[in-house]
């Protein structure tokens, strides 16, 4: 049995076969640091965590990056024209009366600690749009050199008609080449072709810009597109494995990423799978600021909920179908991942359930008596077939109700599955905490007290501060700790809670 998976590209599920197994390079598009990230966003983050764990699991070395859009992000591209509007992070310093740089830094920091709290597996390198200007317009000058850009008043065009002259099909991940010119934006009578997208733009005479460079052009600024082509080409090669990015990246954004790459390297295929994952519904509808529902995990927190809630949510609706976020959902999710830590700190899994009276109707299949190698082979079948997360949950929940299995092997194969769902459960079933959070070693601490959540969420956050190198907080959350009846011991090996 092969990994299969949907190719945005082809428009069909395929075998995964990797360029140059078994190596894998994944990039994924990050977050525009202007605003605190919406959990529609978290979705596409996590759409990429699981695909970096799942070739993990299955032995590929995976080389992984994430990109940070720190500048160059027009508001046009909200109508359909990425290269008309003003920059987002010059806007947002305006409405907060900070410099573009300190805007990009705050929520930049803000980004990386939800992305700690989800459980997200960090990347090889998360990359700075700011940091690879020289990249960018390298890139520009291979695709100019080879007749596909073109001046205008206000930057450096990528001309579609002559690229798509030249033999290239344009558009492959959307249908593009049947938009309308004007029928979401005004018509740019500079532009050759409605189609055409910046390159670089120039800044404007009458207007100093924070962000803005010198190039062979003039003074100004990267496009948008640009960054993605340049840093994964830089890191990944002029070719890699895959492409991750939310559904309203992949009409635009995307397809301009493969055309000026594919541009710049003479027809060369940019990337070999692209993976994108479906809209988050808010209540049925579109998630937005002007409709008060674009929440945040912040938003999350206030009500409750911590993200590893979140994250279960994420898990019940595969990744290419929409899911609708309620709070009534989230509730459900809640419960769910609560009776999971539950059961896995009872300790007696079959039995937990007829306590509870949590039964379901047993089934003709149900009633056959089933291996740990049996649903170990169901989770794989599953997670192959286009990463079905959905039905593995449904597996897990099974295997704990199964009676004829014993529960240290029960506990054995859900710990092991855990390495793909990233709900952290190695925590609640008795741990040694490493330095690492999402990385517990399975080795128990001496006692094998069970710790309470307030204790494995405090130690969660002095890490953190530990790794920031925040000391002094880290000091304050030790105390803390220990006031409440607990051990903290720093070792060689990570970091020790037991109780007094």
């Amino acid at each position: 049995m092969r990994l299969k998976l949907y190719n945005s590209l082809t428009r069909k599920i395929e075998e995964f076969k990797p360029l140059n197994p078994p190596k894998v390079g994944i990039y994924t598009c990050g977050p525009t640091v202007y605003d605190y990230v919406t959990i529609g966003n978290w979705r596409t983050y996590i759409l990429g965590d699981l695909l970096v764990r799942t070739l993990k699991y299955f032995g590929y070395q995976v080389d992984y990056i994430m990109n940070i859009t720190d500048v160059g992000h027009l508001t046009g591209d909200n109508l359909g024209d990425a290269s008309i509007g003003e920059d987002r992070m010059e806007k947002a310093a305006k409405r907060e009366k900070k410099t573009a740089w300190d805007i990009a830094k705050f929520y930049t920091d803000d980004f990386l600690k939800g992305y700690e709290k989800l459980n997200l597996i960090k990347p090889r390198k998360f990359t700075k749009a700011t940091n690879h200007i020289k990249e960018q317009i390298e890139l520009v000058k291979k695709i100019e050199k080879r007749g596909f850009t073109y001046k205008t008043s206000d930057g450096i065009y990528f001309d579609v008609k002559l690229y798509e002259k030249a033999g290239n099909k344009y558009g492959q991940l959307s249908t593009l080449d049947k938009r309308k010119e004007g029928a979401r934006v005004a018509k740019n009578p500079e532009k050759k072709d409605e189609r055409d997208f910046a390159l670089w733009k120039f800044s404007k005479k009458d207007e100093k810009r924070q962000m803005e460079w010198d190039s062979p052009w003039g003074r100004g600024f990267p496009g948008w597109h640009i960054e993605c082509s340049a840093m994964g080409m830089k890191y990944l090669g002029e070719q890699f494995d895959i492409h991750v990015g939310g559904e309203d990246l992949r009409s635009t954004h995307h397809s301009n990423e493969i055309a000026q790459s594919e541009a710049a390297t003479g027809k060369k295929p940019f990337v070999k799978h692209w993976a994108h994952g479906a809209f988050l519904l808010v209540d049925g509808g579109r998630m937005g600021k002007s409709l008060g529902n674009a929440y945040t995990l912040y938003d999350i927190e206030k009500r409750g909920f911590n993200p590893m809630h979140l994250r279960y949510f994420y898990l019940t609706g595969h990744y290419r179908k929409q899911l609708n976020f309620t709070w009534k959902a989230l509730e459900s999710a809640k419960n769910a991942y609560d009776n999971l830590v539950n059961v896995l700190r009872s300790g007696k899994y079959s039995q937990w359930f007829l306590d509870k009276s949590i039964t379901e109707e047993q089934t003709e299949e149900e009633a056959v008596v089933f291996t740990g190698i049996d649903y170990d082979e169901r989770f794989k079948k599953a997670l192959m077939n286009d990463l079905q997360i959905p039905e593995v949950l449904k597996i897990m929940w099974d295997l704990l109700r199964e009676t004829s299995i014993k529960d240290k092997e029960k506990k054995e194969l859900i710990l092991k599955w855990d390495e793909i769902l990233g709900l952290n459960l190695q925590r609640h079933v008795g741990f040694k905490i490493s330095a690492e959070i999402g990385a517990r070693s399975s080795l128990p601490t001496i006692s094998e007290t069970q710790l309470p959540e307030d204790i494995l969420n405090l130690s969660d956050e002095r890490m953190l501060a530990r790794k920031r190198g925040d000391y002094k907080k880290a000091d304050e959350i030790r105390q803390t700790i220990e006031a409440k009846g607990f051990i903290v011991r720093d070792t060689t090996g990570g970091t020790v809670i037991e109780k007094k």
